[in-house]
């Protein structure tokens, strides 16, 4: 499978578009639609200076997809069972969010995996507290996962 139109749509509002560097809410020095530069905050770093003029819309899609492929390889490499379009994206982009690393280790994955695609919505759930705090961005975007998840 190949990330939709609609899950790139998907990724794109759930990250927000900043074309110029910014600490993303983990601390991370970023850019686009969340692509991480390095970890730890803006601090003059030498892999932040092809950066350092901002990226334009169409150069933060071209990173989004770079950094999706990766998140499709793991969707593709860990996910056991069939996938509709609209789940695999959503996977993708809770996984484009959270790291491949959680998704191999996550109760997402061993209940999805059981092939119960029911609970999958409510783990997705799970998953937006930052710092400990409970994120209303992650709330939207969850949600949103989840739906494309269910009705796709």
């Amino acid at each position: 499978m190949q990330l939709s139109n609609a899950g790139l749509n998907l990724i794109k509002t759930g990250e927000g578009f900043k074309p110029h560097l910014y600490n993303c809410p983990a601390h991370d020095a970023s850019i686009g639609y969340g692509h991480l530069v390095h970890q730890g905050p803006i601090c003059g770093a030498a892999s932040e200076a092809p950066f350092a003029g901002g990226v334009s819309e169409e150069q933060g899609t071209a990173l989004l997809l770079q950094d999706a492929a990766y998140a499709e390889h793991a969707v593709e490499h860990l996910v056991k069972v069939p996938l509709t379009q609209g789940q695999y994206d959503s996977l993708v982009s809770w996984t484009y969010n959270e790291g491949s690393g959680r998704l191999q280790t996550s109760t997402l994955l061993k209940v999805l995996n059981a092939g119960d695609y029911t609970s999958v919505p409510a783990q997705l759930m799970q998953w937006v507290y930052g710092g400990g705090v409970k994120l209303p961005g992650l709330i939207t975007r969850r949600t949103a996962e989840s739906e494309m998840f269910s009705n796709n």
